[in-house]
């Protein structure tokens, strides 16, 4: 990000420090320049416009710098805006605290151009970074909900076709299998001999303990030869194979 992409927020009551902080930056380039005069409107601002970092004075009025720390820090959208505070030589607890609540870096006063360009350049590359990964992280996160949500359909799809058929509905290749084609298949219809009778003869959960045994063995045979269970009831099952 270079310096006239920037859009910084100056925050401090004194007028004086006001401009000479903003013309310090406008003559690094800095020139995407918005100022507050206090914690409130520095608030009001950040609500309604984005910004890459903010430059923020710890004694003010109204909002000091530790409240809106604090206001950013509950804030999800704002609480990765990195922030300098302005500081005069001798507040080193102040800045302390300040850093503990999430202030990116500290600027004493009176302004170091030195130090200005450097702290200032600093803490956009860190945000740079953090924004790439924030980016990364949520095109991950939207992969694997995707996966997952093709693993789910995946598994449906298994219940009542090949693997290699569902796999390929899966990945968008099933639009190829709606086209008109000449293929060989073999069908396959089934029963068990004597079902009916043994149905007769049997109490209900000895025949259900059967048919559950019968379709789960005639189910991994199924699978394991790519066939397509395209319909079944009772002991009758009807099977495509190569389709």
């Amino acid at each position: 990000m270079s310096p006239a992409e920037a859009a910084l927020l100056v925050v401090d009551d004194n007028e004086d420090n006001r401009y000479t902080l903003t013309r310090r930056l406008t003559r690094e380039g800095y020139t995407n320049l918005t100022t507050a005069n206090d914690g409130r409107q520095a608030l009001e601002l950040l609500h309604s416009k984005k910004f890459d970092l903010m430059l923020l004075d710890i004694m003010m009025p109204e909002l000091n710098g530790y409240q809106v720390l604090e206001h950013l820090k509950a804030d999800a959208e704002l609480r990765h805006l990195p922030v300098i505070m302005i500081s005069a030589v001798g507040e080193v607890e102040s800045v302390a605290r300040c850093i503990e609540l999430g202030a990116e870096d500290y600027l004493p006063k009176p302004f170091d151009a030195t130090l200005l360009r450097a702290r200032v350049g600093a803490s956009l590359e860190k945000k740079a970074l953090r924004d790439e990964v924030r980016d990364w992280n949520k095109k991950l996160e939207a992969r694997v909900q995707e996966q997952v949500a093709q693993l789910g359909r995946l598994g449906r799809l298994k219940d009542f076709f090949s693997p290699q058929l569902a796999e390929s509905i899966v990945s968008g290749g099933g639009e190829d299998l709606l086209k008109t084609h000449r293929r060989e298949v073999v069908v396959v219809f089934l029963d068990l001999r004597g079902f009916t009778a043994f149905t007769d003869s049997s109490e209900p959960e000895e025949v259900m303990a059967v048919l559950g045994e019968y379709h789960r063995v005639m189910g991994q045979l199924i699978m394991a030869h790519e066939g397509t269970l395209e319909r079944f009831a009772g002991d009758g099952l009807m099977i495509f194979f190569n389709d």
